[in-house]
């Protein structure tokens, strides 16, 4: 398929090669000239706009930082035509940013309005599964253009869910990420616990993947470096899904809350760790930096 792929971060420029090495035409656009040079040289097209990357396409694709990224490149912004405005003929839209559900329903509306089928579709599985290409894809949309995005977000994700109608992808993974939040402080929390109290956090770690500790963060992004081969952690927090992006991602958690009336302590609380660990320089560092947070004075 022609496909147009927006947006070429840590997430985006992974998925991107995966669906070139797929075999599918895809052409690229970042405000980042590097980013579509390293796309470039493993097959991508290059485009010097987003809407010139859409011109012609079959699907577009985008991953942007948050909510008014998506709305500016769609809708417009300060005073300037969105891509709804200027697109040929009628690609099939999938967001894949992680951004509110009101952000994807005011964006699916306006593109319902032009005929056209907009899907938001957040993903899980970090950089790692969108190198490997083994992403979960949470889906918001109407079923047909869930079909139709099938074959495509299967080159770039191994586990494919339809949520429901559009912006049930986002509150899917909003609640995903409140509790990965939670799970990678706790997490930070008992192996700084132990490692104070004379453990060897590589052992302590194996203890808690046998037990009833084990999740996620600690089984598979081991927080403290050195533990797991290949983690962030042991990259010097570098690369990965940055701190400043979970500390977005809980308040966002923090938003749909508020409008629902739902008690979420857990997740106010590691928002304001998150938040926090961001405020004092680490934002840019990837999210199970949040380590530091516990090892501060030594």
């Amino acid at each position: 398929m022609n496909i147009a792929f927006i947006g070429l971060g840590n997430m985006g420029a992974p998925m991107a090669s995966n669906l070139v090495k797929a075999g599918h035409s895809v052409t690229v656009f970042d405000l980042v000239e590097s980013a579509i040079q390293a796309l470039e040289s493993e097959g991508a097209s290059r485009a010097e706009s987003a809407e010139a990357a859409a011109r012609g396409v079959e699907v577009i694709i985008s991953m942007l930082p948050a909510g008014a990224h998506v709305k500016g490149l769609y809708l417009g912004r300060d005073g300037a035509p969105g891509l709804l405005d200027v697109l040929d003929g009628k690609p099939l839209l999938i967001d894949a940013s992680t951004i509110s559900p009101d952000d994807a329903r005011t964006v699916g509306a306006a593109a319902a309005e032009r005929g056209l089928s907009y899907l938001d579709a957040p993903v899980s599985g970090g950089v790692g599964g969108a190198r490997a290409g083994t992403l979960t894809f949470i889906v918001g949309g109407d079923a047909a253009g869930f079909e139709q995005a099938r074959p495509v977000l299967e080159a770039m994700g191994k586990n494919i869910f339809h949520a429901g109608e559009t912006g049930a992808g986002q509150v899917a993974k909003i609640c995903n990420n409140m509790l990965l939040g939670i799970l990678m402080s706790g997490t930070a929390e008992a192996l700084a616990l132990g490692v104070k109290n004379g453990m060897d956090p590589a052992v302590l770690s194996e203890i808690m993947k046998q037990s009833s500790g084990g999740n996620w963060a600690l089984n598979v992004y081991n927080p403290w470096p050195g533990v797991m081969e290949g983690s962030a952690a042991s990259r010097d927090y570098q690369g990965g899904f940055l701190t400043d992006l979970m500390a977005k991602d809980l308040g966002l958690a923090w938003e749909l809350a508020l409008g629902s009336k739902s008690s979420v302590p857990m997740g106010s609380q590691a928002r304001n760790l998150f938040a926090l660990h961001s405020a004092q320089g680490h934002g840019g560092l990837d999210f199970s930096s949040i380590q530091k947070l516990y090892r501060a004075g030594e």
